[in-house]
């Protein structure tokens, strides 16, 4: 199947001629619920170190232009900005997530459709086709060369990120399916991002880098700029130099619901999505339970064995390394520990006594071919009780009126404290009137801070 489907032209085309009228009424409110969520952790990752010196490495490179950085007051050229806003969407590691693209689809897409989008005075609409056509394509690539391009090391966000960059802004373009694969040619030969440095400032860098790759390879793109058009499937290309395999079949097969949008999964803990379960199944057991810490005698987990190489950091010293450690945010749950709160990854609390003591007495037991999202626990007491909890945190939501009120509280709690409550809620309202603006710019400046 590899030598007869050519993929990168058949994903190419789907992002290049999906227009508004292909689009569910659903896809529209997904939308604004994606934009909801991106803006607050950008907001907020923003104000992260690692923002603070990619924006100085910036301006002293000469960028300054007329690109807005979501959350802060200097402004950038286009390009920048898309490096720096997507960075700054996935510092905090807050960001939504998708398992069929295996990573991270939002961070890539928007900051690169904003930069783009403020730069041509696009429309609210065209942004949405955009958007959708860029997140489609990550789902599509991902299951491509899933799972053994993430077993490998690769990063998907920062590797696969690039192609669903460059569909977003190839779609905003107007770029035809044959320079679209083209683009995805020059994105291929940009895309990169190791799991080895996860833990690090480099994990949200592969977000930024793989926006600004993407959109560089449309923009190249439509000036002429030349690169193979198969670069998905052809000898030597992305698939078969960073994964065992290429599936056809489930790239361009039909995703689970009809649209990769409507898997998304949103966080609603400030960690790894790979804890997620567990932190879920320690919050069952200590809210039904209601127990001390101290009665904890043994603490197993089971979850699959692709979490041992992300997040099983044993013994973390930082806030960043907390997000990655599976038994850090286990003791944080089970102590009550508000696993939502940005506050509560510090180096304090990776040192609290209590927390210490819990994850010394935990035991993982990782599975091979489990769900990633599955967790079973099972926590033994002082008096030889044992409570077992199971938790998928993968399914979707399937009330999305629900998911809204989650994601708007999350978007005011990150929001608030940096652009107060007048600021909210203009930026509020420009999301909500996406569909209706005539220049995308309104939204991209709404978010500045003043």
């Amino acid at each position: 199947m590899a030598a007869v489907v050519p993929v990168t032209a058949e994903i190419a085309k789907r992002a290049a001629t999906l227009a508004w009228q292909d689009l569910p009424e659903d896809l529209v409110e997904r939308t604004r619920q994606c934009l909801l969520d991106w803006f607050a952790v950008t907001i907020a990752g923003a104000q992260e170190e690692l923002t603070d010196i990619l924006v100085s490495e910036a301006l002293e490179d000469g960028a300054k232009g007329p690109a807005t950085l979501v959350g802060r007051s200097e402004t950038v050229l286009p390009s920048t900005a898309a490096l720096i806003n997507g960075a700054a969407s996935h510092a905090l590691d807050y960001d939504d997530v998708n398992f069929s693209m295996g990573g991270h689809p939002t961070v890539t897409v928007v900051p690169a459709l904003l930069a783009l989008g403020e730069q041509m005075g696009a429309s609210g609409r065209l942004f949405i086709e955009s958007f959708v056509a860029g997140y489609e394509t990550s789902g599509r690539v991902g299951r491509l060369v899933a799972p053994s391009h993430y077993q490998k090391g690769f990063h998907v966000t920062g590797t696969v990120g690039s192609f669903s960059a460059a569909a977003a802004a190839g779609r905003m373009l107007g770029l035809s399916d044959r320079q679209l694969a083209v683009a995805f040619g020059i994105a291929a030969t940009q895309a990169a991002g190791l799991k080895s440095n996860f833990g690090t400032m480099c994990k949200p860098l592969h977000a930024g880098t793989a926006s600004e790759h993407g959109l560089r390879a449309a923009r190249l793109a439509a000036r002429g700029f030349t690169a193979r058009g198969d670069s998905l499937e052809c000898d030597q290309g992305f698939a078969s130099s960073q994964s065992d395999h290429l599936n056809a079949e489930a790239a361009l097969g039909e995703p689970p619901s009809g649209w990769h949008l409507r898997n998304n999964l949103f966080k609603y803990h400030a960690a790894c999505y790979l804890t997620h379960a567990p932190i879920e199944c320690a919050k069952e057991i200590r809210l039904k339970n209601n127990f001390p810490p101290e009665r904890v005698q043994k603490i197993l987990l089971r979850i699959d064995s692709g979490a041992d190489k992300v997040c099983n950091i044993p013994n973390p010293t930082t806030g960043l390394e907390a997000k990655f450690s599976l038994r850090q945010t286990v003791a944080m749950a089970l102590t009550g520990v508000d696993t939502a709160n940005l506050e509560s990854y510090n180096e304090a609390v990776t040192q609290e006594p209590r927390i210490k003591e819990l994850r010394d007495k935990m035991a993982i037991e990782f599975q091979p071919h489990w769900a990633h999202s599955l967790a079973e626990m099972a926590i033994q007491l002082d008096d030889g009780t044992t409570i077992e909890v199971t938790h998928d945190s993968g399914i979707p939501w399937a009330d999305l009126a629900k998911q809204r009120q989650a994601i708007e509280t999350k978007f005011d709690s990150l929001v608030t404290p940096l652009l107060g409550a007048a600021g909210t809620r203009r930026l509020h309202d420009a999301i909500e009137r996406i569909d209706s603006l005539d220049d995308v710019g309104e939204l991209v400046r709404a978010s500045a801070k003043n």
